[in-house]
């Protein structure tokens, strides 16, 4: 099934385009593969990057927007990544990036592609794991600006995904925030005082 990419705010897409056509911009972001790129460079796939604050013992999740990701695409693959965030102006650029989560996220949405329900994909970080995830949201009519994960969505671990836990395997959101929600709670030394 296709996925249903949610638009990006029309701020938040002129301003990649503005600084992809910035040779200042481009040549300051210190991306190798980004300067290398031959041919025009598009920014694709403009995906809502939400935060996971927190999980709550009842198990609801608070995430919060955190910006746009758009994967920057030379011919036939992403080189890099550019994203923006919301300031008190509006959307803005913040800064482009290349890495192991690119690859990750466009293989991610590959495998995305072939299940056979819709989903609508945003990414998901977990900054207590330094982990990243795909989201595949089942309200393909959402604002990819808002909600909370469902329990029937689904999470994508992207690679590299902390010890124990698969890289590009999908989990239910029931499923995955508890295991979480336990390895970013800290434990209590066994002996100190409660």
């Amino acid at each position: 099934m296709p996925l249903h990419v949610p638009p990006a705010p029309a701020p938040a897409l002129r301003s990649v385009l503005t600084a992809l056509s910035s040779p200042t911009a481009v040549r300051e972001a210190r991306t190798p593969s980004l300067l290398r790129a031959q041919g025009p460079v598009t920014p694709e796939l403009p995906l809502p990057v939400h935060v996971l604050d927190r999980v709550t013992a009842e198990g609801v999740s608070a995430t919060r927007l955190a910006g746009w990701r758009f994967l920057i695409r030379s011919g036939d693959r992403a080189v890099a990544a550019a994203e923006t965030m919301l300031t008190p102006d509006g959307w803005a650029f913040s800064r482009f990036f290349e890495g192991p989560y690119i690859t990750s996220t466009e293989r991610a949405l590959r495998q995305a592609e072939t299940m056979p329900q819709p989903y609508q994909p945003r990414l998901l970080s977990v900054p207590g794991l330094y982990m990243l995830t795909l989201w595949l949201h089942e309200d393909c009519t959402a604002d990819g600006a808002d909600g909370h994960p469902a329990a029937t969505d689904l999470l994508v671990p992207l690679a590299p995904a902390p010890p124990g836990i698969a890289a590009h395997r999908p989990h239910r959101v029931a499923e995955l925030l508890p295991v979480l929600t336990h390895r970013v709670t800290p434990t209590r030394l066994l002996g100190s005082p409660a």
